[in-house]
């Protein structure tokens, strides 16, 4: 006989490029340690693209024995606030993962205010009294250099002096900004004398009234990096043309020279990730808000039933690349399937139901069955089910006119009900409209599993006991968005025209028992049906069951 191969998944997983150049450094020597750091900015929600940073640079410092910073990129006092850096911190220990220091980029206005004026000093930068249609205007194109500023020629003093008047609050917002000096004509637009400090008469959330000069994204970022002696600082691909200027600053202004290394961003089918967009669809109530079950922030998710381990499996299984791909949703759907199936409790659950009676059960008789909670661990925990003589069934599961492959209950037709006995269909009642309301079947007594001898059916339903049934409300959702790239919008269409009406329905259901007793706090698994997870705005009324992910789907991965 030939022998087996060893299956691909066993083989040693290949560096990534960051996992390389990481390697590189601790073995030349270039670093002694990893540094990184995740640097959001406190102005909406994390979403499923910022797990792919997070999982990238909390797993980078991991694996090589490192550490994590988390940095709020807080320069934008308009838009910032603290509910964000709760829910930001919230998320990050749901996935897993601690940093070694919390830190801030207004912790570092003072240092960065210094620096701005050393760059004056040094003649490489000037106080701007453009507007900004002006400066925008004499950027120029790719095509076309820009044009000078008439203010690019203050001496060091006035400029100094002006700047120091923007600070004390002597202009208003848009009269001035304190630009670099660098080239007008470079063929990275960056370098066309960027913007680095901009007047804001706005409160800001951890500094105050303190401040009415804020810096811009360039001028913070890689000195808070340096700062910090971050060793690799790892963004999205939309930064690389900013890296030039990342190091300019820094060479310029002689600092610790921390480096950055780009990757490609997350796009999912079916799927927008844009914070302004996400705000809108909250504000405008397209959503029930922030942690909607159908919003792909990390809060949505989690009330959606995603876990954490599963995130991270779709993480590691979309890898990490330099070119920007579209990642078919259908994947984190498998990630979440397969993380679920292996540690989720099972139970019956009937959504459409039509009754069925055993005309030939004894009346008032209730039998409980010791069903598995996992049947993958059938030595496990197991929950006790209640059987009677009136049961609820899905209604998809009987057919009238049943095709020849239709193994399901038809008439004359068998079919165990799970965990139970062999029935078969003996009548079908009808009300006044023609539509199915009961079913009249009688057991075989014979066939109860454990007792008798065994006899096989080709068709396995789920049913509840009517008597013992407990009411749960259903909320099925589906794709927010009917669009598969929602990055590719005609300019003729907003993008909530693809807005999906159907994505979410809400519907009664009925539940065994024992399903209100679970206690496990994870997403559990509806009998052939789906993974639910049970909604934290459940009252002692009303338990409501999101669906996290259908049971099965056609999507293998590659």
């Amino acid at each position: 006989m030939e022998e087996a191969k060893t299956p691909a998944a066993s083989e040693p997983r290949k560096l990534n490029f960051l996992e390389e150049i990481i390697e590189n450094d601790l073995r030349t020597g270039k670093v002694d340690h990893v540094l990184t750091r995740f640097p959001p900015e406190p102005n909406g929600y994390l979403h499923l693209g910022h797990a792919k940073s997070i999982c990238l640079n909390f797993g980078l410092a991991q694996k090589y024995g490192g550490k994590t910073n988390l940095r709020f990129d807080d320069t934008n006092p308009t838009k910032e606030d603290v509910e964000y850096v709760d829910s930001i911190k919230e998320d990050i220990h749901w996935l897993g993962f601690e940093w070694v220091s919390e830190r801030y980029a207004s912790d570092y206005f003072d240092q960065l205010y210094e620096w701005a004026e050393d760059l004056i000093r040094m003649g490489k930068a000037y106080v701007d009294d453009q507007t900004q249609e002006e400066i925008s205007r004499g950027r120029g194109t790719v095509d076309k250099p820009g044009t000078e500023s008439p203010y690019r020629n203050r001496s060091v003093e006035e400029n100094l002096a002006l700047f120091r008047e923007m600070k004390a609050g002597k202009y208003g917002d848009g009269e001035k900004v304190l630009r670099a000096k660098i080239d007008m004509a470079s063929p990275n637009m960056m370098f066309r004398d960027p913007i680095l400090y901009r007047i804001k008469h706005a409160s800001h959330h951890r500094t105050g009234d303190k401040w009415c000069i804020y810096p811009m994204y360039d001028f913070t970022h890689g000195q808070s990096d340096s700062i910090e002696h971050i060793t690799h600082s790892v963004c999205t691909l939309e930064f690389d043309v900013h890296r030039p200027l990342y190091d300019w600053f820094i060479e310029t202004l002689g600092i610790y020279p921390s480096h950055q290394y780009e990757f490609a961003r997350l796009n999912l089918t079916y799927t927008l990730m844009s914070k302004r967009k996400l705000l809108e669809l909250v504000q405008k109530g397209y959503v029930s808000g922030w942690d909607d079950p159908r919003m792909p922030t990390l809060c949505g998710v989690r009330r959606r039933g995603y876990t954490p381990d599963a995130l991270k499996l779709f993480c590691e299984k979309i890898g990490v690349s330099k070119r920007d791909q579209m990642m078919d949703i259908q994947l984190l759907e498998w990630c979440v399937r397969q993380d679920l199936n292996a540690r989720s409790n099972r139970y019956m659950v009937v959504q459409d139901p039509v009754r069925l009676t055993l005309t030939n059960w004894e009346e008032g008789k209730v039998e409980w069955f010791d069903c598995p909670l996992n049947p993958a661990d059938p030595e496990g925990p197991s929950r006790k089910v209640p059987f009677t003589g009136s049961l609820l069934i899905e209604r998809d599961d009987f057919m009238e006119d049943a095709p020849k492959k239709f193994f399901r209950l038809k008439p004359g037709g068998e079919v165990r009900l799970k965990y139970t006995y062999i029935i078969r269909c003996d009548e079908v009642v009808k009300d006044a409209d023609g539509k199915v309301v009961e079913l009249r079947c009688t057991y075989d007594p014979s066939t109860r599993p454990g007792a008798g001898e065994w006899r096989s059916v080709k068709g396995t339903i789920h049913w509840v006991s009517a008597a013992h049934a407990r009411t749960v409300e259903i909320r099925n959702y589906d794709r927010l968005f009917l669009k598969e790239d929602m990055n590719t919008i005609p300019e003729d269409k907003d993008y909530k025209d693809y807005l999906n009406p159907t994505s979410l329905t809400v519907s009664q259901a009925y539940a065994e028992p024992a399903l209100l007793e679970d206690a496990s706090g994870i997403a559990v698994q509806f009998e052939r049906t789906g993974y639910y997870f049970k909604d934290p705005d459940s009252t002692e009324a009303v338990t409501a069951f999101n669906k996290t992910v259908a049971l099965k789907d056609s999507y293998r991965p590659e």
